[in-house]
């Protein structure tokens, strides 16, 4: 029962991707062939948001909802992202969906996206099950 703060989060995420249209797969084809701004506003607007939370948690030592002090740690470059990204980003640009917003989608009626939602646990374990043999 503690962790339905979780759950309202989420719904309220949900609602606020449906709402601005980040879910929308004709916003995304937009974006993919730079015929609209709308979803890289809604991309840089999230980047900001993080930048700024980040420095702030870091500039007055803010704590987790548990009391535990949060560790942010460095990240290093491999080509492995270069790889992964250009995946991702394809699988992105096909499904019209990435992760966020593929439980909104089902929110929403588009049960169609249950494809997608599979194929993404199958990629997922498809990684796992490669990761150690894969450039890190």
């Amino acid at each position: 029962m503690k962790n339905i703060r979780f759950l309202l989060i989420g719904i309220l995420f949900g609602t606020v991707l449906t709402k601005s249209e980040a879910v929308s797969w004709f916003r995304i084809q937009e974006m993919f062939r730079f015929q609209s701004f709308h979803m890289y506003g809604i991309i840089g607007s999230a980047i900001a948001v993080g930048m700024l939370s980040i420095w702030l948690i870091k500039k007055f030592k803010i704590k987790a909802v548990n009391g535990e002090e949060i560790k942010i740690a460095d990240k290093e470059f491999n080509k492995g992202q270069i790889i992964g990204g250009t995946i991702f980003g394809m699988g992105w640009a096909l499904s019209g969906a990435c992760p966020g917003p593929l439980y909104s989608l089902v929110g929403s009626g588009y049960y169609l996206i249950f494809v997608v939602i599979i194929s993404a646990i199958f990629g997922t374990w498809l990684y796992s099950y490669f990761k150690p043999k894969l450039p890190h």
